[in-house]
């Protein structure tokens, strides 16, 4: 199995190549072929990774509660973001798995190229410690943080609003877009944020939810 293009997708050469290649090991083919499974890899990984992903946010996001840095690691540590990871790298070329799983397309699933990726940062740190594995998840992930940290911290604008307004009873809160501009792949909204029908504010995102909320911010700041 050639797995130097793996090596040079992910930045990282192994010392020990087993490691890797034991990591890109599905049960399906392990059962095959009578050897070791990246399950306990993968256990480890992900443990590695939520500490990494943990101490980053801790260390650069410093603004963040702790239930806001907690909602942030769930959202990056997840399926989704590693499939992203494994397509990114072209894991699916390299993952093996056995005859059956193969005639699924098993290598392209999401779950397995998302589990690879956690078996791989645990190869990575059995193979050169922590400074290169941190290298590869923060490299990885830090765009997936920093959009739902901005996500995290945007929601709250909403919360805040509706609960300082809502401190004397009851009252009518809207949201409106009121206008979209530019084309399909790069839109803008401006959204309107209204109570009893009086406009407090407006906002403008590059998502309805992200106008409406930006909206909130500034009710916020003029209140």
């Amino acid at each position: 199995m050639n797995i130097e293009g793996l090596e040079n997708n992910i930045g990282y050469t192994f010392s020990n190549k087993e490691l890797l290649k034991n990591a890109l090991t599905h049960t399906s083919y392990a059962y095959e072929h009578k050897i070791n499974s990246n399950e306990k890899l993968e256990f480890l990984g992900d443990s590695i990774l939520e500490f990494i992903s943990s101490e980053y946010l801790y260390s650069k996001y410093t603004n963040l509660k702790e239930g806001e840095m907690t909602k942030v690691r769930a959202t990056v540590v997840c399926e989704k973001s590693l499939h992203k990871v494994a397509e990114r790298h072209n894991f699916s070329d390299y993952i093996m798995v056995g005859k059956s799983e193969k005639q699924t397309g098993g290598n392209k699933k999401p779950a397995i190229m998302a589990d690879s990726v956690e078996a791989v940062i645990a190869a990575i740190y059995l193979d050169g410690g922590i400074e290169p594995v941190k290298k590869f998840i923060i490299e990885n992930l830090k765009d997936e943080i920093e959009i739902a940290t901005k996500h995290v911290g945007i929601k709250d604008y909403k919360t805040v609003l509706q609960e300082k307004l809502q401190e004397n009873g009851d009252i009518k809160i809207e949201y409106k877009i009121i206008k979209e501009s530019g084309p399909d792949h790069d839109k803008s909204f401006e959204a309107e944020v209204e109570v009893d029908g009086k406009v407090l504010a407006t906002g403008i995102g590059k998502s309805k939810k992200e106008a409406h909320m930006q909206a909130a911010k500034k009710a916020l700041e003029n209140l």
